[in-house]
């Protein structure tokens, strides 16, 4: 009786116990499969104590696998105590709310509809009515149809601001809003990270709201979103589609359960997965934080939150059905499997791949996977290579920069290609450099190529590269540009249109000024002319550190000063790029040169022990015992602003705190001018023992230190003195701005308070003494106190340049200048040319065409007419080239005197030898035509051809003299009426010439390869880098690339690009360089001592060993005794030797090439055909010889058209005259050379 009816599972407790049973079977994921009968009869034995015999035998087989398969119950659970599963109650909840709901709504929406349908036809009945009836009938009906109107407006208002509260609670317009929405999401992440937790569990089971922590959280993240859900319901305006959204969706099924499970202290897993549906709003999220910005990352995100959202919903379900089994057989057929297995189930099944060990059972999970084959596999096969395409598409070099704490960094953008990295990187990173704790930040919009990337990683820990451009602010904050010690634009110097290049970079400065206007920037310009732009940038700045290299200023201005000494322009290129020490051990020019190459410019604060010694004593002090080379110092005045003087002479006086520039081989040895200390390192002869000392360094105020120059210099106690009066000091600005300060000439205390001594004996003239004597004791004496000052000098030809009615200078008084001439009247005939002897002057050939970009020959033009050249001692310039080139380049030449033209081309020989261009002093070959050829080997044919065209030419030496004689002029070298005690006795010259080989020539290329071609007897490598081959070794050769390190050097010390363009460009100043970008001309001035007395400044000149004061020292004398001597006897400061090729070699040698030595050691042995650079003074006498020429060319304009370049020569007296036939003159091998 008992077996059958637990067999039978009628009404009685048996057919309970078998339910309750199956109920545990199926709740834990460990059960077997155990038979309806055995698990009622086990019931039923262990419910009734009159149990057979074999109920007893078989409950105690089942025993510990039932006890496995309860659940445990405590008394606090008051579980069903029939055991029947309540999943269907959990379903119900959800299943009633959302019918329920859309029953409602759809109810609404029906009554409403009649209603609005009946209410039309009555409006229409009632409005035929008014019209019928009559205006009074109808104001008596509607009177209360109005009222009932306003009602409902008041309603409708009422509900509508309700309505738009909610709306904007949601939409995350405010920031409550926003809160609220991120707080929405991150409770559903919440929500379901619990499910995760609870997936563990089984499916249903009985437990305590009061004791379950996550049920209780679970609750309250349920309880907030139905919060949220009433405020979405009251904002929609379509209930409809509101309560149809995947959203609410999500909450019909996951909410009511909640609510369900707290009534029947029973939990069930259930439809809880489809929280993982909020992931879909995740790139939502992400766009209110801001933090998504591009349409590519939002698209990635949009992907990947709509595929994890899938892939772990449909898990979850797998997970419900085959852990509860299939309803209609009775949940007999499920099987164990946690979440995770189930979601690599759905992966292996969207993949396609099926490897067959995790499978579904139940009939509703093979139907699920059937269906879920079909969209998961279309949406695998297209979201997953849309999404690796989004992320392998997305910029490798996206991120931002990082700032080092106690680490500057600078940014570097503009032409980022690997040749500019590479020459940018090697200079600014060189190890002559002191520690450069400097990163390098590259910002450019195109990823780097693989052998950029390459550099970059070998430079990692110095060099980060980012993909952006600086034209986008968002990328200008990525690299942290506000915090950067400064900002490098690179330009393309072989680019087709040099002025667009130059628009990008103006535009790239304005974007950078305009995000940050502090930031230091230094960028590159091609054309001269578009200087003047920058400065039309308001918060551009040259005082604050800004500045901009014109690549073609500089080249043309290196190349102007190769003209009046051959081989400068490779001696300046050398000393301002970083080289490493090659050491040589065999005896050839390499090796010499080499040891020069590895000198560059440096700067350091002078010791107090130079203060108040002259500047040649501490020249020759840090010469001889430091083994340092000082050129040049900087002082700053109160106000500071600076000045840089170039070799100042013996009148100025080292102060405490000066600057010098110095040409050494390292950052290290430099130090020694600063560590000097006269009572410690006198007696040291080793300079590498110069080390810092223990002695107190004298501290003086800046303003105490002007006070004590000034009282120096008037005489005067400190406390008598009058020069640091309020007014003067307040009116500092306007005297420096008013009275410029040259780099030889210097103001009185009350402008740049600098101090001074009474001037010793100058031994260039006797009656210099006695003229500043004399200037210093007259009452009548000018303020603007000065070395020599030109208007009390009798004789001087300064006193013809005081004709007010003639403007012979520029307005800054630093360039010769004369009044406009047409372009018609300096142009030469091939036959004019001819019968117009020129000799010692200047022959520029250039290629160029009306299509092609301006070079800026003014640039050329403008060292070669500066004002410290007397008129009778500049070079007359012949231009060889298209005239239809040169009628475009006219407009900024035609205020310089002693220009021609010859229309041509530089390939004709006839036009070649018309300009004599084997009498001149130097050929200068340019291109200004951009070949855009594949070829780079092709891109300087021109230059090339030209200069293997003038070498192969042969001449008669007799003709040159033939034709001075018919002019009736003395040729160059020849004058003898120059002061007896000038140490200048010639113009250099070259030798008689008979083959174009010997014609000194310098030319421009574009390519650096390509030198290469133009010595044509070198044994150059192809590979060899420029500085190291013959051709520019002998400055016979010259490339822009050359210029890119002085990037690296300004941002180091923006004094050197100063000291350069002071050096190479005759005088050009910010404020001469605003005067031009208003009128593109240099404007003339009327003469006046503030004016001529910018005269008064060094220039770089050749010294020739072979006579004259030095020729002594010529044969077999030390370098540094020549260097004393020059300098203490003619302020004049040697800086290197320019000597022939084949000098070291024993045997006589025919080669007339020459090389470059920078900064020889004191020892260096010299011999008698070197040629020494030296910085010269400016010699107001060396204009008494042809005061007769004066400026009578500046008045006249078609003089100049026919005019020979006549030179003074001086010579002294004490020696024998000198031949007048060129045959002479070669076999004295030319010692008419003196000065160039």
């Amino acid at each position: 009786m008992a077996n059958g009816g637990g067999g039978g599972g009628g009404s009685s407790g048996g057919g309970g116990g078998g339910g309750g049973s199956s109920l545990r079977m199926s709740s834990n994921i460990h059960a077997n499969h155990l038979s309806l009968d055995a698990s009622s009869s086990s019931s039923s034995s262990s419910s009734s104590s009159s149990s057979s015999s074999s109920s007893s035998s078989s409950s105690s087989v089942h025993e510990p696998k039932m006890d496995a398969l309860i659940i445990p119950v405590t008394m606090e659970v008051p579980c069903d105590s029939r055991g029947q599963r309540m999943w269907w109650a959990f379903l119900a909840s959800s299943m009633v709310t959302f019918f329920g709901g859309l029953f409602i709504i759809l109810l609404w929406r029906t009554l409403k509809y009649l209603w609005t349908v009946c209410c039309h036809c009555g409006g229409k009945t009632k409005e035929a009515q008014k019209i019928n009836n009559g205006s009074s009938q109808a104001d008596g009906t509607l009177k209360p149809v109005d009222e009932k109107e306003e009602a409902v407006a008041a309603e409708v208002g009422w509900m509508t601001s309700v309505k738009d509260w909610a709306g904007v609670m949601i939409s995350a317009q405010t920031l409550t809003g926003r809160v609220l929405v991120v707080l929405v999401f991150a409770l559903s992440i919440g929500a379901l990270v619990i499910y995760f937790i609870d997936s563990s569990n089984p499916i249903e089971s009985c437990q305590n709201f009061y004791k379950d922590f996550t049920l209780q959280i679970d609750m309250a993240f349920n309880v907030f979103f139905l919060l949220y859900f009433g405020l979405r319901f009251i904002a929609a305006n379509d209930k409809l589609w509101f309560w149809l959204e995947v959203n609410s969706v999500v909450d019909f099924f996951t909410v009511p359960p909640v609510f369900v499970s707290v009534y029947l202290n029973r939990s069930w897993l259930g439809l809880r997965f489809l929280r993982a549906l909020r992931l879909i709003q995740f790139s939502e999220i992400l766009q209110f934080l801001n933090i998504l910005k591009t349409s590519n990352s939002i698209k990635l995100v949009n992907l990947l939150s709509i595929f994890i959202s899938t892939w772990l919903t449909a898990a979850g379900f797998i997970h419900l059905v085959e852990n509860s089994g299939d309803p209609w057989e009775n949940f007999q057929n499920n099987q164990a499997l946690t979440y995770w297995e189930c979601v690599y189930l759905l992966m292996v099944t969207m993949s396609t791949v099926g490897y067959g060990d995790v499978y579904a059972k139940t009939t509703l999970g093979r139907l699920f996977m059937v269906f879920f084959i079909l969209g998961g596999l279309a949406m695998f096969a297209s979201y997953v290579p849309e999404i690796i395409e989004l992320i392998g598409n997305r910029k490798k070099y996206g991120g931002s920069y990082s700032a080092v704490s106690g680490r500057k960094h600078i940014v570097v953008c503009g032409h980022i290609t690997l040749e500019s990295v590479s020459n940018f990187l090697k200079d600014f990173l060189h190890k002559d450099r002191d520690d450069v704790n400097v990163e390098i930040v590259f910002l450019h919009n195109i990823s780097p190529n693989l052998e950029l990337e390459a550099l970059f990683k070998r430079h990692f820990t110095q060099v980060e590269f980012y993909q952006g451009s600086v034209l986008n602010p968002h990328d200008l904050a990525r690299v942290k540009i506000e915090s950067a010690d400064a900002c490098l634009i690179l330009a393309n110097k072989y680019c087709a249109d040099p002025d667009a290049e130059d628009a990008s970079n103006i535009m790239r400065v304005i974007s950078i000024k305009n995000y940050h206007p502090k930031i230091r920037i230094i960028t590159q310009m091609l054309q001269y002319h578009n200087k003047a732009h920058l400065l039309n940038i308001p918060s551009w700045n040259w005082k604050e550190g800004d500045d901009a290299i014109c690549l073609a200023e500089l080249k043309l201005g290196f190349i102007a000063q190769s003209c009046l000494a051959q081989g400068l322009s490779t001696m300046l290129a050398n000393l301002f790029s970083m080289r490493s020490f090659i050491k040589i051990e065999e005896d050839t020019w390499q090796k010499y040169y080499l040891e020069g190459v590895s000198n560059e410019m440096y700067t350091e604060y002078l010791s107090s022990a130079f203060v108040g010694l002259s500047f040649p004593t501490v020249c020759e002090l840090c010469f001889v015992k430091l083994k340092l080379l000082m050129i040049a110092i900087e002082y700053k005045s109160a106000n500071r602003e600076s000045r840089i003087l170039i070799n100042p002479g013996n009148h100025l006086k080292i102060q405490e705190g000066t600057l010098g520039f110095f040409i050494a081989s390292d950052a290290k040895e430099v130090k020694r001018a600063f560590f000097y200390c006269k009572a410690c390192h006198d007696d040291i002869t080793d300079p590498k023992r110069i080390k810092k000392c223990g002695c107190k360094r004298p501290k003086m105020s800046i303003y105490k230190r002007m006070r004590r120059a000034c009282c120096f210099d008037c005489g005067r106690s400190e406390r008598d003195c009058s020069c640091m009066s309020g007014r003067v000091r307040g009116n500092m600005d306007t005297l420096e701005r008013t009275f410029p300060l040259s780099s030889v000439s210097v103001n009185d205390c009350s402008t740049s308070f600098r101090a001074f001594e009474d001037e010793p004996p100058s031994t260039l003239s006797p009656k210099k003494k006695q003229r500043n004597g004399g200037m210093r004791n007259s009452p009548s004496s000018s303020p603007k106190l000065m070395r020599h000052d030109p208007l009390l000098i009798p004789g001087n030809d300064q006193i013809d340049n005081m004709d007010s009615n003639v403007k012979k200078y520029d307005s800054t008084g630093m360039f010769h200048w004369c009044a406009p001439k047409e372009i018609e009247k300096v142009i030469l005939t091939r036959s004019e040319a001819a019968m117009t002897v020129l000799s010692g002057h200047v022959v520029v050939c250039i290629f160029g065409d009306v299509s092609s970009a301006l070079i800026g020959l003014r640039n050329l033009v403008m060292p070669l007419r500066a004002s410290n050249f007397h008129y009778h001692e500049l070079k007359h310039i012949v231009f060889v080239g298209s005239i239809e080139y040169l009628k475009r380049e006219w407009e900024t030449l035609h205020n310089f005197p002693k220009v021609s033209i010859l229309p041509g081309t530089p390939l004709s020989r006839a036009d070649l030898r018309a300009v004599n261009i084997n009498l001149c002093d130097m050929c200068v070959i340019l291109s200004a035509n951009q070949n855009n050829i594949d070829d780079t080997s092709l891109q300087d044919k021109e230059c090339i051809l030209a200069s293997l065209n003038i070498k192969s030419m042969q001449f008669d030496d007799s003709i040159g003299v033939l034709q001075a004689n018919s002019q009736g002029f003395t040729p160059p070298g020849m004058d003898r009426s120059s002061p007896d005690n000038s140490p200048v006795h010639g113009m250099l010259r070259q030798p008689s010439i008979t083959t174009g080989v010997n014609i000194p020539i310098i030319t421009e290329l574009v390519n650096d390869t390509n030198v290469q071609f133009l010595d044509q007897d070198d044994d150059d490598d192809p590979d060899t880098e420029l500085y190291l081959t013959q051709p520019f070794a002998c400055g016979t050769a010259f490339a822009v690339s050359v210029l890119d390190s002085l990037m690296s050097a300004t941002y180091f010390n923006d004094n050197i690009l100063t000291l350069i363009r002071t050096l190479v460009t005759g005088g050009a100043t910010p404020e001469l360089e605003a005067l031009i970008a208003e009128e593109n001309a240099l404007r003339g001035g009327y003469s006046t001592p503030q004016t001529l007395a910018n005269r008064d400044r060094c220039r770089v000149a050749q010294l020739a060993l072979l006579d004259g004061p030095f020729a002594d020292l010529g044969d077999g004398g030390c370098y540094g005794d020549l260097f004393c001597k020059a300098l203490k006897t003619y302020n004049m400061l040697c800086f290197g030797i320019y000597r022939l090729r084949d000098a070291h070699l024993s045997t006589p040698s025919q080669c007339t090439k020459r090389y470059v030595i920078t900064n020889p050691p004191y020892e260096f042995e010299l011999v008698p055909t070197d040629l020494i650079f030296c910085l010269m003074q400016f010699d107001h006498n060396a204009g008494q010889s042809r005061a007769s020429l004066s400026h009578s060319s500046h008045s006249s304009q078609s003089s100049s058209k026919k005019s020979s370049s006549v030179h003074s020569i001086p010579s002294t007296a004490n020696r024998p005259n000198r031949p007048k036939s060129r045959e002479s003159r070669d076999k004295q091998n030319r010692k008419e050379m003196v000065y160039r």
